[in-house]
Parts: C-alpha cells; structure tokens; sequence
C-alpha cells in the first residue's frame, strides 16, 4: 500500500510541476512577445502629456499687451 500512495503522489508532484513550468512558459511569452502595431490598429502607442494647454508653465509663454 505504501508503494502506491507514493507513486500516486509522485504523479501529481509531477503534473504540479508540468503545470507550473507551462503557466511560466506563458508568462514570459506574454512578457518578452514583441507588440507591434499593426495597419489595422488605430494608432500606435506613444507617451501622454500629464499636463493641459490650459496648464500654466505649459509652452513658450506671450506676453499680453494692450
């Protein structure tokens, strides 16, 4: 009895660990794939302004005379 309780349990360390290792395999796949646009996508990713044009500071600043 005791050698099948241990081959059972071998098994299932076995298929924890295949599990494990595919779920990882994924994960740097989706990780490390390359994404990029494509001509079907609306735009490309860029960086976003944090700050409005209504912002002061933003831009070259005018001088209002009159």
């Amino acid at each position: 009895m005791a050698g099948e309780a241990g081959s059972g349990a071998l098994r299932e360390l076995i298929l924890v660990a295949a599990v494990g290792l595919a779920g990882l395999l994924l994960a740097m796949v989706a990780a490390f794939a390359p994404w990029h646009a494509t001509p079907a996508d609306s735009a490309p990713a860029s960086l976003v302004e944090l700050r409005g044009p209504g912002d002061p500071g933003f831009g070259p600043t005018v001088e209002h005379r009159g």
